[in-house]
Order: C-alpha cells, then structure tokens, then sequence
C-alpha cells in the first residue's frame, strides 16, 4: 500500500473551505455582487457539511457575518482569520489525504500564484494556518530530482480515488508560467506515487480557453466514479481553440482505455463564449464541486445550462444538482471548484 492516497472528491467530507473575496483586483467593479454569491454557495453547502471560512482580516470577517445572515446561513459554517491574497483555496490550500493508518494529512504544495502574479505570501502560508486550526499533520513536499519544494496546485490534479489521476501537458510541461523549472514528466508521476498513491497519471494536452492557470484539468475534465470521466467538449469547430483542445483530449482519453472500455467518458458542452472588457473567460460546467449529498454546478445563463445539469444529475443520482450563478464568478477567472477545498471525513478537529 502506498504512503497516502488521495480521497476523491465525492467520498464523504468533514467540511469545506473556502476564503471570503476580499480582493477587488480579481473582480474588477464587481467585488459587491460576489460576495451574495458566497453567501449563496456557503448556505448550499452548509445544508450537507460544515464550511470553514477563511477570513482576511476583522473588516472582511464582519464582512462575511453580514452577508450569510442575509441568506440565513447562521448554522454549521466557522470562520477564521487568516491573512490571504486570493481566494481560490483549490490551488493556495493543502490537499487533504489518507496515510497508511487512513489518518489524514495535509499535503502543503509550493505556491506561487500560477507563476503569474507577483503577491502570494500570504496563501502561500495558508497551509500552517490551516493546520493550526485542524490540528492536522502538514507535509511539505519536495521534489524528486532536486529535493527543492514541490509546486503545484490543487486544481491540477483529478483522482477517481483508485490510483488514476488526471492532469495536463499544458500545466506542467510547458514553457509558459513553468511551476517547477527542469522537472519531466517521469519526475512529476514519481512526485505523484510518493505523495498521493497514484498508479496511473493520464497526461491531457492543454485545458480551456481563458483559464488564467495556464492548464488546471478542473475545468476540462472531471472523475464522477472510478474510471468515469466527463470532459468539456466543444463541439462547434467555429470555437476553433476549444474545439481543437477537446477533439485532442478526447483521443488521448480513448488511447488511455476509453476505446477498450476501461473508462467510460460522457462529454459535457460548454456554455456559449463568456467574455468580459473583451477577455474569453474559463467558463466551464466541469468546475463543478461534490459536497456531502449535493453537486454545486456552474451555470452562464446559457441554453446548455440545462444539459449540463441534466447530464451530472443523471451521473450522481445520489447527490441534489444545484446551479450556482457563475457569470460574474467567473470574471474572477474561476468558480465553484476552484473556490473550495474538501476535508474529507475522519479527520480530526482542532481549534475554533
């Protein structure tokens, strides 16, 4: 049995984390709406499991108190000041998983915003914070050619909780906002085994358009059950990028075991082009999140909402499919996965 292993993310959680927006550079004019749509997604999944929020500062905690009283939410969520730059806990956060004994331990990567922007110190600290709170063992990875800390984001990274993990070329073999200088692939799939029991990685090309990550796979290709993956898929060669993107991933999945059976892949469209001052945003129905009992879907206002949220219902019959507003949410250049983090259940709660 490997060292640890990484939980998927519909097995059933402790909690999830989340940080409140405070950084109005992220949503340029729209800081104000996306603080009701928080309140939204806490309320959500604070009806299944307890939410922990990360709070910037005293005014950004008030903040927060004000906006989940509105929307009734005064049960099950706590929350916490901890300094952070950004809010996206899926990449600033530590992965949660199992050791041999199925403890739990956090799996603290390097951070350094995507290799793009210049003030981190703070997430990149999230991880002893969050410690302190849980009272959870924290791992610093490291590299297995140099020894030098590990960087990587949790966004990058989809596991059927079987030993498969999903990830893309895009994201950690190209030349473009590098994580880890000099590392190949056969580093990072050692990196994989050493510190989340993977046996498998599938290597995808290059992930959507607009995805300011420059590649995570939460926006182009999810697991929903061991050896079930839905990707977003462009059907329309008009959206030429996209288009090109899914054709070449959907045949990398196929070499994979997917003509042979072995997996099983349903294709989920994306939403009509969402663009904001002129930029093409990440919009994508695949950063969706799996809460205790419920799925979190991104939706644009767009004719393909329904099939999406028709097909992942059909998927996850166990779980309620609820769409959450990501139009402004995604001016942000992210959404509902890449907002959250999972404390899978077991683990043990520290301080308030």
């Amino acid at each position: 049995m490997p060292p640890y292993t990484f939980p998927p993310e519909w097995a059933p959680h402790d909690a999830t984390w989340i940080a409140w927006p405070h950084h109005e550079p992220d949503w340029p004019g729209k800081l104000a709406p996306i603080l009701w749509v928080y309140a939204e997604i806490a309320r959500v999944i604070a009806l299944h499991e307890r939410v922990e929020i990360l709070c910037h500062d005293a005014a950004v905690h008030a903040s927060a108190q004000e906006h989940l009283a509105a929307h009734g939410v005064t049960e099950n969520v706590r929350l916490h000041v901890v300094p952070n730059d950004r809010v996206w806990l899926r990449d600033s956060a530590p992965t949660f998983v199992h050791d041999d004994r199925g403890a739990t331990t956090l799996m603290n990567w390097g951070f350094t915003a995507w290799a793009k922007y210049p003030n981190f110190a703070r997430d990149a600290d999230v991880g002893r914070a969050i410690q302190r709170i849980t009272a959870l063992p924290r791992l610093e990875p490291t590299r297995p050619d140099t020894g030098e800390r590990l960087i990587l984001e949790g966004g990058g990274i989809e596991t059927d909780g079987a030993g498969t993990l999903l990830v893309t070329e895009e994201w950690l073999l190209s030349d473009v906002q590098v994580r880890n200088p000099g590392m190949d692939r056969d580093s990072y799939e050692k990196a994989f085994r050493n510190y989340l029991g993977i046996r498998q990685t599938i290597w995808l090309g290059e992930g959507c358009i607009g995805d300011d990550t420059h590649g995570h796979v939460d926006d182009i290709a999810r697991f929903v059950a061991p050896g079930v993956i839905v990707l977003a898929y462009e059907e329309d060669p008009a959206d030429s990028e996209n288009h090109r993107r899914s054709v070449d991933n959907m045949r990398r999945l196929e070499l994979a075991g997917a003509a042979d059976g072995v997996l099983k892949v349903i294709k989920l469209p994306y939403p009509r082009a969402v663009t904001m001052q002129g930029e093409r945003l990440p919009a994508s129905y695949a950063n969706f999140y799996l809460a205790n009992g419920v799925a979190l879907v991104p939706t644009f206002n767009d004719p393909n909402d329904r099939i999406a949220l028709n097909a992942l219902a059909t998927l996850l019959p166990n779980r309620r499919v609820v769409g959450i507003h990501g139009v402004d949410l995604v001016w942000g250049f992210g959404t509902l996965h890449c907002l959250t983090q999972q404390q899978p259940a077991g683990t043990r709660s520290g301080g308030t």
